[in-house]
């Protein structure tokens, strides 16, 4: 080889050892070490897939909202990890999914399809003389957000809240019930709704019976003008048949004016009009030009709403603290803003059983005509005096299982006791506790699986033991 070929040769040697320890050096500044991609890992765990919110055999691989508008929980790699090693854990058995008394040694599901809840080795449910004991890890007591409050004592003065409507006050409606045979001649008052004033003509009447009437006691007064100079007996007659033909016209409802008429002009009218008894509104109206009507038969109702009641359903659980001369305030949706305030005048003796409420009455001027009949009312009466301070527990805490009421105490971190409580006085906030919690107990006043479980406990209990379920893979959750 010529030696002019041996050098060129050496220097693409020298060239090429200097580029690769270049290139080593650039890859060392720029590529973290093992200890700090570990660390970065940690600290952004790599997301498997998202889960539906409410433990459903559905996932997604994006981020998205379910029906109800809450978002899909994420599943991380650690978290399928953990589920996975859960595999390989004991069953002990298979329990109701709605926490009934009923467990199973295989897999099966109950009559409304739902799968039987697998209880590992270690996590079985305990139960206590007051309660169910649940235990849960605390990684998942902060997945699921629970908070708690201590349980303490209050002084509740308590404000009693219905709804009430606007209804007619029944001692100032008036039927229109004319006492004689008759036809509707002409109607002066023709629509519902019509304000009229008392003497004012509602129709115009013709009826035989009240034509002859009307003869008759044109007769009788003739009559004693005619025996002035008779015999005081005879005078006494007629003066008696004419005052019974005079009772007769206004036991008829034929009013003052239309008899001095009849006296004055001493001739018989065909028609009569009939007049309303009171300043008020027409409610009701079923005279119609040219109808036959019948003694007692009404054609009108007219009601005086210068005064109105306000009923007002209050719940059964606190009827017991409605009182005659209560405080009671209104607001009313056609008035935002606006207060009325009255008194409680009557509650009624009876209960609704449909609706489980009692009804109290409450009067209320109504002089400027605001309050109108059928409107509906948001009636709040003045509490009574507080019996001092007694325990108390948010009102958040109390679920309501359809036959008691139960509270969650927390027991230590992790575990949990269900308990029957018995209730006394509310407020907005705030329940009373006779029995069943003490002072400075932690309870369970909010979590985001309590959502569907205020009126049955069973879903709660559910609700601790789906979270690790929930968190299986996707494959786990479609082979069911």
């Amino acid at each position: 080889m010529k030696p002019t070929l041996k050098i060129g040769l050496a220097a693409l040697a020298v060239v090429a050892v200097v580029i690769f320890s270049y290139w080593l050096g650039v890859r060392s500044n720029h590529v973290p070490s093992t200890d700090r991609v570990g660390e970065q890992v940690k600290a952004e765990p790599r997301i498997l897939y998202y889960r539906n919110p409410m433990g459903l055999p559905d996932t997604s691989d994006v981020p998205k909202k379910d029906s109800m508008g809450m978002d899909y929980i994420p599943v991380y790699e650690e978290a399928a990890a953990s589920a996975q090693a859960k595999k390989s854990r004991k069953i002990l058995y298979y329990r109701n999914p709605m926490g009934l008394p009923d467990t199973s040694s295989v897999p099966k599901q109950d009559s409304m399809g739902m799968d039987y809840i697998a209880v590992y080795e270690g996590e079985q449910e305990e139960s206590s003389a007051s309660g169910t004991l649940i235990k849960i890890s605390v990684d998942k007591v902060q997945k699921l957000g629970v908070k708690t409050e201590k349980a303490a004592l209050r002084q509740l003065n308590h404000s009693v809240r219905a709804v009430g409507r606007i209804e007619p006050d029944e001692r100032r409606v008036y039927a229109i019930t004319p006492k004689f045979e008759g036809w509707v001649d002409q109607l002066h008052v023709n629509a519902t709704g019509d304000v009229v004033k008392a003497g004012q003509a509602l129709f115009e009447v013709y009826s035989p019976d009240l034509i002859s009437a009307q003869r008759e006691y044109l007769i009788a007064v003739q009559g004693m003008k005619s025996m002035q100079d008779a015999v005081a007996e005879a005078q006494n007659s007629m003066k008696d048949l004419a005052q019974a033909s005079l009772m007769r016209l206004k036991s008829w409802d034929i009013g003052d004016e239309d008899l001095r008429r009849l006296r004055e002009s001493g001739e018989v009218k065909r028609t009569i009009a009939y007049r309303s008894p009171v300043n008020g509104v027409v409610i009701e109206k079923a005279a119609i030009k040219g109808m036959r009507f019948m003694p007692g038969e009404t054609l009108y109702k007219i009601a005086d709403l210068s005064t109105v009641w306000i009923i007002a359903d209050v719940s059964e659980q606190e009827s017991g603290l409605l009182r005659v001369g209560q405080a009671a305030k209104i607001l009313l949706d056609a008035y935002p803003g606006r207060e009325f305030s009255s008194r409680v005048s009557y509650v009624y003796p009876t209960l609704n059983p449909q609706t489980r409420t009692t009804p109290v009455r409450v009067e209320i001027a109504n002089a400027a005509g605001l309050l109108r009949p059928g409107m509906y009312a948001q009636v709040t009466l003045s509490g009574l005096g507080s019996k001092g301070r007694v325990v108390t527990v948010p009102d958040s805490a109390v679920i309501f299982s359809g036959r008691r009421e139960l509270v969650l105490v927390e027991l230590a971190e992790g575990r949990y006791e269900a308990r029957a409580v018995k209730l006394g006085a509310r407020t907005d906030d705030y329940v009373e506790v006779t029995e069943g919690v003490g002072e400075g107990e932690n309870v369970v006043v909010s979590a985001n699986f309590l959502i569907d479980a205020e009126s049955n406990l069973k879903a709660v209990i559910s609700g601790f033991s789906q979270g690790d379920k929930a968190s299986a893979p996707p494959a786990a959750q479609q082979s069911h």
